[in-house]
């Protein structure tokens, strides 16, 4: 598995409240019904799954072209522009927590806070890291991971700060989500519920230099500004946001698709990389409009659900994967003719990674929560709405 081209999920919700509901808003298209910033907001939900759906689809094809088809010309001439594009949705995941998590740290104590984010997002976590650092010892494929210097910062999430390997496939950006929850409630906490001038200048400098060393967590920065501009309904006239929803989403797809982005501090001397950045805001903030072209795509189940699951489906795909692959490769399924070959795998793959990734998301997901707040993840209030905690 390729390690490049994973991501971490937004591991928040929108906070619930009295305004009328966002697809009720979504269906007026002209603004003036209640903003979506205010409460739930069904697009955001969606993009999601999307995003984690484009980050599966990715693993497919890069993983099959590096250790299936390497030396396959055509195979990775054709793949290499959607691989690329896979990338993309870590981006668009990092503008989502952003987006999400301003209002939650606002709403809940920092002791709540914490508690919720840790229930939320560690007991999946630690089950497939405990996962891969068993696998490993006994198969010695990673040795070097096999140390106390790598497994410690690894499952207290601090690998980015020690410049240390994450251990189970895609965690790596958890560190960056982590990081920017701590900034983000210790931030906010000291701001308005202390009032400590000092100390929050102090933070606002330290956040500041982080996003100067990893660059990546601009992205939580515009998601925080988008929230802000929605709360407001600060938006280009309902003529205009077809066309500017468009061109956003077409920047995305021509700087995403040319390259793969890291956004590490010695890459953002290519002007690429702010490129990638502005688009990928300015879509969100458009697709998050009420009637936006991107909300009534996603305005079905299907979408609905795959938001619903998309940590655990972020966390599981690996594993089904791997194990789909091998299976191919004993079986003698994978063939020249890689067209028929992919399509057979997808056919595979995409069903079992599903059926595994529900039955991860009952157990290590949503069960841990609801059995600490007795309470469930996402509540229903009415068949168009669905609240927070």
């Amino acid at each position: 598995m390729t390690r490049s081209c994973a991501t971490a999920l937004p591991l928040e919700r929108e906070p619930g409240g009295s305004p009328a509901p966002a697809a009720d808003a979504a269906r007026t298209g002209d603004g003036r019904a209640s903003r979506s910033g205010a409460g739930f907001n069904p697009t955001v939900h969606g993009l999601r799954g999307v995003a984690a759906m484009m980050v599966f689809l990715a693993h497919v094809l890069g993983g099959l072209g590096e250790n299936i088809y390497p030396h396959d010309a055509a195979y990775l001439a054709v793949t290499e522009a959607p691989w690329n594009f896979g990338r993309w949705g870590v981006w668009l995941f990092f503008v989502i927590s952003g987006y999400v998590i301003l209002p939650s740290v606002m709403r809940y104590s920092a002791r709540e806070f914490a508690l919720r984010r840790f229930f939320r997002l560690y007991p999946l976590f630690l089950a497939f890291s405990l996962l891969f650092i068993a696998v490993n010892a006994a198969t010695g494929t990673m040795p070097e991971l096999n140390t106390l210097e790598s497994i410690v910062p690894a499952l207290l999430l601090v690998n980015l700060l020690t410049h240390t390997e994450q251990l189970t496939p895609n965690a790596w950006s958890l560190s960056y989500e982590v990081l920017f929850y701590a900034m983000a409630c210790l931030t906010v906490h000291t701001a308005l519920r202390r009032g400590d001038r000092v100390l929050t200048v102090l933070l606002a400098l330290t956040a500041a230099g982080l996003v100067y060393r990893f660059p990546a967590m601009a992205f939580f920065l515009t998601g925080m500004g988008a929230r802000l501009l929605d709360e407001r309904g600060l938006r280009p006239p309902p003529a205009w946001r077809p066309a500017l929803e468009a061109l956003a989403f077409a920047g995305c797809l021509y700087f995403g698709s040319i390259q793969h982005y890291d956004f590490m501090l010695k890459n953002m001397g290519d002007p690429r990389n702010y490129a990638m950045l502005f688009f990928t805001s300015a879509y969100f903030y458009m697709a998050i409009a009420p009637g936006s072209v991107t909300g009534r795509l996603l305005d079905r189940p299907s979408a609905f659900y795959l938001g619903t699951v998309s940590y655990s489906l972020y966390l599981a795909h690996p594993y089904t994967y791997l194990t789909t692959r091998l299976l191919f490769v004993r079986l003698g399924l994978f063939s020249a003719h890689w067209a028929l070959s992919l399509a057979l795998f997808l056919s595979v793959v995409i069903p079992v990674t599903l059926v595994f990734t529900e039955i991860v998301y009952r157990l290590l997901e949503r069960y841990p929560y609801q059995w600490y707040f007795h309470e469930r993840i996402f509540h229903r209030r009415n068949r168009e709405r669905l609240e927070s905690e």
